[in-house]
């Protein structure tokens, strides 16, 4: 029985065999240490693309943030522009009764109807929302709210052009910006309500008499809440406010008030 004859390889042909398979596997070795590689490149770009944009939000909300801060800063300006008439009856006597009996207390507080009232004229770019009225221009010396300047409005007797009246008022943004940028050139007469009045008085504005911004004390205002007519503020022409408010405002407030979930269900 004849065995079969084994094949062998020569020796010489062993290094030929070998060098092409070991660049084969350096090749097929390099492809994949190259994928690692790859992948870091990846995700170094995606972590500089997210620290792009948390730069970016970042910016955008200081941005937004100092833009808030100029608004509040314009609201400031306007309101201390509005208030500076150091001549002012009303001012003088409010800054007596504060330091002799630190008795007022200012509320953070918005009212419902206040704001639902305000809401109704949101897209017009300039009005002066309020009570307006058109009182007497007082000459005689000694009386409550005299004119010093009562010469400008013509002769004795006259009366003043329609304004709001200064317990409560509203003007939009673009006449607040006016009177922020304006002030150190706007007149101020005696009296803040006509102050305002005479710097709008000559510009395109919308006057807007919002009757409920100037209801009486009870029973008008109890009545008018009874019919689903809410005030916006009550008080006693006579008085300027509400006469003998520290024994009053809490019995006018709770026949008048709107009560506590009347600001969570209006329309801002």
């Amino acid at each position: 029985m004849k065995s079969r004859n084994s094949t062998k390889i020569s020796a010489t042909w062993i290094p030929i065999f070998c060098i092409p398979a070991f660049l084969l596997g350096m090749l097929i070795t390099g492809r994949m240490w190259t994928v690692p590689e790859s992948n870091g490149q990846l995700i170094s770009i995606h972590r500089q693309e997210q620290e792009l944009q948390i730069v970016s939000e970042d910016c955008a909300t200081k941005k937004k943030h100092g833009h808030d801060k100029n608004v509040m800063d314009e609201i400031y300006k306007t309101h201390e522009s509005i208030h500076a008439t150091s001549n002012s009856i009303l001012d003088r006597a409010i800054d007596s009764e504060d330091a002799q009996h630190n008795d007022f207390l200012r509320l953070e507080h918005v009212e419902g109807m206040l704001a639902t009232t305000l809401a109704r004229h949101r897209s017009k770019p300039r009005v002066y929302i309020g009570c307006m009225k058109s009182g007497p221009v007082l000459a005689q010396k000694n009386v409550k709210y005299h004119e010093p300047e009562y010469w400008k409005f013509g002769e004795e007797g006259n009366k003043y052009f329609r304004h709001a009246t200064g317990q409560i008022y509203a003007i939009s943004r673009d006449l607040a910006t006016y009177v922020s940028i304006n002030q150190p050139i706007l007149h101020k007469y005696a009296n803040e309500d006509v102050s305002l009045g005479s710097w709008f008085i000559g510009l395109d504005v919308e006057h807007i008499d919002e009757r409920n911004m100037c209801c009486r004390t009870p029973p008008d205002c109890e009545w008018k809440a009874q019919a689903g007519n809410m005030c916006i503020a009550s008080f006693d022409w006579s008085c300027s406010g509400i006469c003998k408010s520290v024994e009053r405002i809490k019995s006018v407030h709770e026949k008048c008030g709107e009560g506590d979930a009347a600001v969570w269900s209006s329309l801002f």
